[in-house]
């Protein structure tokens, strides 16, 4: 255990069997370490650079858990936070998901995430027996055992898609983070007979809001206010420190933001609008990239969208949307043009479309946001949906 007054110690933690390292993250928590856990993908060499970053300096008292983030941008920076800081907000998850003893928690997103490491202490703080999946992808094995979900739109994509292929299942919930959850995937699910409970959080702020069919309300643990367009956050979860360039993350005296757009309702509701610097400017026009990727993802044969602005002449920007397929889907620009004429504003409607083989993704399963350049760069689908055209 750490000398009470002396600087806690950073354990350092990654390898290919994801069960294990989540399991020594707990342990060194439980022995009064600091468990950081990286990607086994990194090469040694980042892997190195990345540990001598977060080592230059003293980790501030408190610290009980570090964690990666890259964002969407690729940019990893480290986060430093108290135990405090998660455990303040397990009774809100407890309450919010019926949480009874004999509940078992389907942990499938990547450790490196935060994401991770909160839904096994969160496990383990509630005595939960929590379990990851074999593989890169959930199987229909990962299913039977575990009754709650916790990870992100890709995963609850998979969940669905087994189930309704006629996978068997123990699962009555799934808890999603990380992303915006299209209408048509949590109909999907909630058809299929699970409770369906999204959240906003970041990985400095933790857990922001959580809507479980009546609107996203801030958590009764989070005082939220909402300046020039900017979601500004009071709580004990804000990290203790954030180590590393770039990002958006800004306090103000007790009050912190990660610079997303939203407007709040004098209801309580919180309508997320994206982050502010990744607005595209379009003929005058600003649109939210994450409002028509969500959209995007709600129509058939989508898996996942990612919506850019490409430099123009003319407009300024012109709306891209990246579109991955389902494997069985029949997509083409024709179909998606003619879709975004009935759903879309005339700004948003994506004036060019790619359709790609895979989006890449961030750990935590969220598609990261690519420039123009690196998004052409993406392999095309197979045929019939390896077509590019403009509207």
């Amino acid at each position: 255990m750490s000398q009470a007054g002396a600087s806690p110690t950073l354990r350092p933690l990654r390898g290919s069997d994801h069960r294990r390292v989540l399991a020594d993250a707990l342990a060194a928590r439980a022995a009064g370490e600091v468990p950081l856990v990286g990607d086994e993908r990194w090469s040694p060499e980042h892997w190195e650079t990345l540990l001598r970053s977060v080592q230059r300096s003293p980790l501030p008292a408190g610290a009980a858990w570090a964690s990666f983030t890259s964002g969407s941008t690729g940019r990893p920076r480290a986060i430093l936070r108290s135990a405090r800081s998660w455990e303040v907000s397990f009774s809100t998850v407890n309450a919010t998901l019926g949480i009874q003893d004999d509940d078992a928690v389907l942990v499938p997103v990547h450790p490196v995430s935060s994401m991770a490491t909160y839904a096994v202490a969160h496990a383990h703080h509630r005595g939960l027996r929590w379990s990851t999946p074999a593989g890169a992808r959930l199987r229909s094995a990962d299913l039977d055992g575990p009754t709650i979900l916790h990870g992100t739109p890709v995963h609850l994509q998979e969940t669905v898609e087994l189930l309704e292929s006629g996978a068997p299942t123990t699962l009555r919930a799934a808890f999603i983070g990380g992303a915006r959850l299209g209408l048509g995937l949590a109909a999907r699910a909630r058809t299929l007979g699970l409770q369906v409970v999204t959240y906003f959080g970041a990985a400095e702020l933790s857990l922001v809001a959580v809507d479980a069919g009546d609107g996203l309300r801030p958590i009764p643990e989070v005082e939220v206010e909402v300046h020039a367009d900017t979601l500004w956050v009071r709580s004990e979860q804000t990290a203790l420190d954030v180590l590393g360039e770039g990002g958006s993350f800004r306090r103000d005296g007790s009050w912190a933001t990660v610079g997303d757009r939203a407007a709040l309702s004098s209801e309580g509701i919180l309508t997320l609008q994206g982050r502010a610097d990744d607005a595209i400017l379009t003929g005058g026009a600003t649109v939210v990239p994450a409002d028509v990727e969500a959209w995007l993802q709600g129509l058939p044969g989508v898996r996942a969208a990612l919506v850019l602005g490409e430099p123009h002449p003319r407009l300024g920007q012109l709306v891209t949307a990246c579109v991955e397929p389902t494997q069985e889907a029949a997509l083409d620009a024709r179909v998606l043009t003619e879709a975004a004429r009935s759903g879309l504003s005339p700004a948003q409607r994506p004036r060019k479309w790619r359709l790609v083989a895979e989006l890449p993704r961030t750990p935590s399963g969220k598609v990261r946001r690519l420039g123009p350049d690196e998004a052409f760069t993406l392999p095309l689908a197979a045929a019939p949906a390896a077509t590019e055209a403009a509207r």
